[in-house]
């Protein structure tokens, strides 16, 4: 008997990451070797800037876990939205748990509900997806199949992910001192290469994001970014340009992570193979990506 693959891929996974966004809309080198010169460089408020940025994410594994508050702002044609989320994240292992809101409906439709989204290497889960799905099953989606390589699809950001990006920090300022949720930081301005990023990234980030390098309006991404005393990312705010697949002209996306409590818990349990959705995922609005 053939066994189903309980995955989206392809045409499908992108079709979905298009979905949920109009849904909105209409509503260095790994290793870790430099990381203690690079809390140190913060602190001081010396050292290279690009050094310390394409260290960030080495610094968030050895820092363990944290909570996390996301933010992603998109507009186009004069409509400008926010998708909203917050929870905990793994980054030892790469796995973070989210719960997402998406925004009121303008004509004053019942408010969608809360959408809960599991955070893994090379895939998302998702759950109150909607469109057919049963309540009580979770979509998955390969995040290497996205065309923006789920920087954007989810409605956020994944928070490793979104350091990864810093990897390929090409330039960098420091801009100054200041205080974020009462903690003092050190706020840092540049642009990230997406595909220099995908280039030096783990293994398991590389996929996504030279999938975001290629579907991506450009793989110039400019950033601000917050760093603590032992420099660790605070906040990160990115700016992209997506193409929705319902429209040829590019979407400003502006995508807003906050990281507090680290050490805070994070056990994040992924679905069991029985609890993943196989059937056929409804497409609303007609968005197909593709």
């Amino acid at each position: 008997m053939e066994r189903r693959q309980h995955r989206l891929t392809g045409r499908t996974a992108v079709a979905l990451g298009a979905t949920l966004a109009t849904l909105a809309l209409g509503a260095g080198t790994t290793g870790c070797s430099g990381r203690g010169a690079a809390a140190e460089g913060v602190r001081s408020g010396g050292g290279d800037p690009v050094a310390l940025l394409t260290g960030a994410a080495d610094t968030l594994r050895a820092a363990g876990t944290s909570k996390a508050s996301t933010a992603m702002e998109m507009a186009t044609g004069g409509t400008r939205v926010t998708i909203r989320g917050k929870g905990v994240y793994d980054y030892a292992h790469r796995l973070g748990r989210l719960t997402v809101v998406l925004p009121d409906d303008p004509a004053g439709a019942a408010e969608h509900r809360p959408i809960t989204e599991l955070l893994a290497p090379g895939a998302l889960f998702m759950k109150n997806r909607g469109a057919g799905v049963p309540a009580d099953k979770w979509v998955r989606v390969e995040t290497a199949t996205l065309s923006d390589g789920n920087l954007v699809t989810g409605g956020v950001t994944d928070p490793y992910t979104a350091a990864e990006v810093l990897r390929g920090t090409r330039e960098a300022a420091y801009v100054g001192r200041t205080e974020v949720g009462g903690t003092p930081v050190r706020h840092y301005r540049g642009t990230a290469d997406l595909t220099r990023a995908a280039r030096h990234a783990p293994a398991d980030v590389r996929r996504s994001l030279a999938a975001a390098a290629k579907g991506f309006a450009t793989a110039e991404v400019p950033f601000d970014a917050y760093l603590d005393d032992q420099g660790r990312l605070r906040k990160l705010r990115q700016r992209f340009s997506f193409v929705n697949g319902r429209q040829k002209t590019p979407v400003a996306v502006a995508s807003t992570t906050l990281l507090y409590g680290f050490g805070a818990p994070a056990v994040v349990a992924l679905p069991r193979e029985r609890d993943i959705y196989a059937g056929r995922i409804a497409q609303d609005g007609g968005a197909d990506g593709a």
